[in-house]
């Protein structure tokens, strides 16, 4: 498969460097096109980023193939492939499975699996995974296909034009129909692992609805307005309303062995055309058999 490329038509007369940082371009992936055997063109010349464009002409960013980490091993492995095209790619992601390989687990997660694919169908460059799940949180994740859409898409999440939607089972009967739960987030003092909220924690947002009360639990609907680690499950656990089967916050294991939590909606504005996108996921089957 050729290169990954851009291409627009100039509407202003500057230099090429202020046309590509207004599409997007970051500094980042300018060196790397520039260093790494990338090409910048202009009306199908080579040119360099101090070339003043005229009005109307063509110009074409070939980004440079990229290589998979030193951590990361291509792998033959299921996937659930919900939209894939040239820049993205999206899939639902199943409970017990890592998103991103570890030094005690370096082969059989996700990104593993996706490497093997992208490596199968000729794709030049590395994933580059824009939303990450906890390994034990099923659903919908979004994946960039090289270091340039990566960073489209995660100016859309500082922008908060990324959505993500997700659903939940926590203990207890949640008494309110909605919620704003607004309270700071940071490391537990003594653990590599575990977030708890803290005065001096980091900020974070996280929109409640309560879809359906069970006998002694709540069947619930979030969205993130940040992205800190745990977030869900930490403020659901600081209102008294842990995710079944979190046992790392409180929840209890008995009917469920993970947390009951799955991704699905993920909104966002394709990083390429612009145009707005929207996706969903059913629940997991455990969850389901839950409710």
């Amino acid at each position: 498969m050729k290169a990954f490329q851009v291409d627009f038509t100039a509407t202003e007369r500057v230099l090429l460097r202020d046309a590509l940082k207004s599409y997007g371009i970051s500094k980042r992936t300018l060196a790397s096109v520039k260093y790494s055997g990338g090409h910048l063109l202009v009306n199908g010349s080579e040119v360099t980023v101090r070339h003043p464009l005229e009005i109307g002409d063509a110009v074409t960013v070939v980004f440079p193939k990229e290589a998979n980490g030193k951590g990361l091993t291509p792998e033959k492995g299921p996937l659930s492939i919900v939209y894939e095209d040239e820049a993205l790619l999206i899939v639902e992601k199943p409970s017990g499975q890592n998103t991103i390989p570890s030094r005690d687990q370096p082969l059989g997660s996700l990104a593993n699996f996706v490497a093997g694919h992208f490596e199968r169908h000729g794709v030049p460059s590395t994933l580059h995974i824009a939303t990450r799940l906890d390994k034990d949180t099923s659903g919908l994740v979004c994946i960039a296909k090289n270091r340039h859409i990566h960073h489209l898409l995660s100016m859309q999440q500082q922008e908060k034009r990324m959505n993500r939607g997700y659903e939940a089972l926590v203990h207890g009967e949640v008494a309110e129909k909605k919620a704003t739960i607004t309270a700071p987030i940071g490391r537990k003092e003594g653990s590599i692992i575990e977030r708890e909220v803290r005065a001096d924690g980091k900020f974070a947002e996280t929109e409640m609805k309560l879809v359906e009360t069970i006998t002694g639990a709540s069947h619930i609907r979030l969205k993130l307005n940040t992205g800190r680690t745990h977030q869900i499950r930490v403020h659901m656990a600081h209102i008294g309303h842990p995710l079944l089967g979190d046992d790392l916050y409180g929840g209890g294991v008995d009917v469920i062995a993970r947390q009951a939590l799955h991704c699905t909606e993920l909104q966002l504005d394709h990083p390429i055309t612009g145009e707005r996108m929207a996706f969903s996921s059913a629940l997991a089957e455990d969850m389901q058999r839950l409710i």
